[in-house]
């Protein structure tokens, strides 16, 4: 597939990230939507004449061409929505972006992906907590993910590169700059054991409107997000809300009820948005991460009434536990029918549910 047709796909005025899939659903590529007649465009829901008339003028492909020669200059990874190596996790969600900037080594499709997210105002409680959650989650190989802002989430990436912790910054401007620029060093280290992630073309600079949209992000890709400190207002809030609408686990610490950047979390606990951890061990046992590997062949009686989606399940089951939803990214189900086989193999008794919607086979 053409790079700069799938550029320039992200780059029109009036599509977003619904339109652009319904469009490459439609036309199968996107070339071929550059290459359809403004008749056929005009038969895609969402697509109206105006925004027709912008994909034929090709304005979008010419600023395309200009964000092919950054990427090329500076190395940058550009991974469309199709790809294999597109987050399976955030594809799992309606809104994902069409197309992400990235540049580091981690993958983004890592085994077990968290997100940490915070006050920018962190104090020197969340910030032990930041500490207390890398020193306890090393071990069990995960990729730590936050927005690179002031406060807790810098402290997160700190944290984790300390300990060698792979962890990914998601920006809310263009990779060719860096907000706020005070934090130019380390995003340069986590490039080296993580990355930076971004949905905005080079020289998108970080207004304000862009960081919701960038929690998004952070909320899609990863198995779980952590609030550790928050106000009653603010983007760690807002990341909290998303994720769970992804049906994503949530957590966070509590505190004392007259600690302003405790309110947050006391309030995402009180109105069950978020399960309550005092200790990063919680957390482990939460999300299941104790258990312990198993080698050898699952040894055990698997019922003949099956149907193909039900034994597809099983077969990636076979070697190791999976989280519900990139159970079903990698088995091609719709979560609203997977919810069904799942339900149908429990009572069968193929399968449990293990804390963190994480499925294992039950005979090992």
């Amino acid at each position: 597939m053409s790079l700069i047709h799938q550029i320039a796909l992200t780059l029109i005025k009036n599509v977003g990230d619904v339109n652009a899939k319904n469009l490459l659903s439609h036309f199968g590529s996107a070339e071929a939507v550059f290459k359809a007649s403004h008749k056929q465009l005009l038969q895609i829901p969402g697509i109206g004449k105006v925004t027709a008339q912008h994909i034929l003028r090709n304005h979008a492909l010419e600023l395309a061409g200009k964000q092919l020669e950054f990427i090329k200059k500076y190395g940058i990874d550009v991974l469309f929505y199709t790809d294999e190596r597109y987050p399976k996790r955030l594809k799992n969600c309606y809104d994902a972006p069409v197309l992400l900037y990235y540049k580091g080594t981690a993958d983004l499709n890592h085994p077990r992906v968290l997100s940490i997210v915070g006050s920018r105002r962190a104090t020197a409680y969340g910030q032990g907590l930041c500490r207390q959650l890398a020193e306890t989650l090393k071990p069990y190989g995960v990729l730590v993910v936050s927005g690179l802002a002031y406060g807790i989430d810098v402290a997160a990436h700190k944290e984790s590169l300390a300990l060698q912790i792979p962890t990914i910054g998601v920006l809310g401007h263009g990779l060719d700059s860096m907000y706020p620029p005070a934090h130019k060093k380390i995003a340069a280290a986590m490039v080296k054991n993580g990355g930076l992630l971004t949905e905005f073309p080079f020289q998108c600079i970080p207004e304000r409107e862009n960081f919701p949209k960038r929690n998004r992000i952070i909320a899609g890709i990863a198995d779980v997000t952590i609030v550790v400190e928050a106000a009653l207002k603010g983007g760690a809030l807002i990341t909290a809300e998303i994720a769970n609408s992804y049906h994503r686990d949530v957590f966070a610490f509590p505190g004392r009820t007259t600690d302003e950047y405790s309110m947050g979390c006391n309030f995402l606990i009180k109105t069950n948005r978020a399960g309550l951890i005092a200790h990063a061990r919680d957390l482990v046992y939460d999300m299941g991460w104790d258990v312990l590997p198993t080698t050898g062949e699952k040894q055990m009686e698997i019922p003949l009434n099956l149907s193909p989606e039900e034994q597809k399940i099983i077969q990636l089951l076979k070697y190791s536990a999976m989280q519900v939803d990139e159970l079903g990214v990698r088995a091609e189900i719709q979560q609203s029918k997977l919810a069904m086989y799942l339900l149908n193999l429990e009572l069968k008794g193929v399968i449990v549910s293990l804390p963190g919607k994480v499925y294992q086979l039950t005979s090992f």
